[in-house]
């Protein structure tokens, strides 16, 4: 896949201001601080279309992104352990959900989860969701930079057990800092998009 134009579109704070252009869209999820933003500016290649932040939870609305002038992605608010009021956590659940529910024009769900740590009990529940609900899913395993190399086998086996994934189930191991992962996943992203 050759990304050749990206541009930040809107953040949406309700599904009345999500772009009308019709084009296919891939939603990214993951909890707070997995890597949203920087898989982004990776793939991309821009250091900073979407905004990084070492402070959890920074992403509160939906970011639309509009890449090669064909398709979005859209980063979703993270789950987790983002500092926030119950009931704007709410809120953001309730938006989160009425995009995946509602939305024709998505294609599939990218769900990032730290290679780092066993999949949280957040993680389980947003995959258990999305494959209820027959959503196409690709899971990145991310900051593969972070462990050594030889300890990637294991991490990932972990990730697989602790998401119940089957062996063929897709997972990428992902690193935007060293570019780990970059084809494999833009091969599925291409997959997921002309998969309607």
């Amino acid at each position: 896949m050759k990304i050749v134009s990206a541009e930040f579109v809107i953040s949406a704070a309700s599904p009345s201001q999500f772009p009308e252009e019709g084009f296919p869209e891939l939603a990214l999820v993951g909890r707070s601080n997995v890597g949203k933003s920087s898989l982004i500016n990776r793939l991309v290649g821009r250091r900073s279309l979407a905004k990084t932040s070492s402070t959890p939870g920074k992403t509160r609305l939906l970011n639309f992104y509009r890449i090669n002038n064909a398709w979005h992605w859209v980063d979703l608010p993270g789950y987790g352990y983002a500092q926030v009021s119950k009931s704007m956590r709410r809120d953001w659940q309730g938006l989160i959900e009425k995009y995946l529910r509602n939305r024709p024009q998505l294609r599939g769900v990218i769900q990032l989860v730290d290679i780092r740590h066993p999949p949280t009990e957040n993680d389980r529940q947003m995959f258990e969701w999305l494959t209820h609900w027959g959503f196409p899913v690709v899971v990145v395993a991310t900051k593969a930079d972070k462990i050594a190399r030889g300890r990637w086998p294991q991490h990932l086996k972990t990730v697989r057990e602790g998401l119940n994934l089957s062996p063929s189930f897709p997972l990428v191991l992902f690193s935007s800092e060293k570019g780990i992962g970059v084809e494999e996943l833009g091969k599925l992203i291409e997959e997921l998009l002309t998969s309607k």
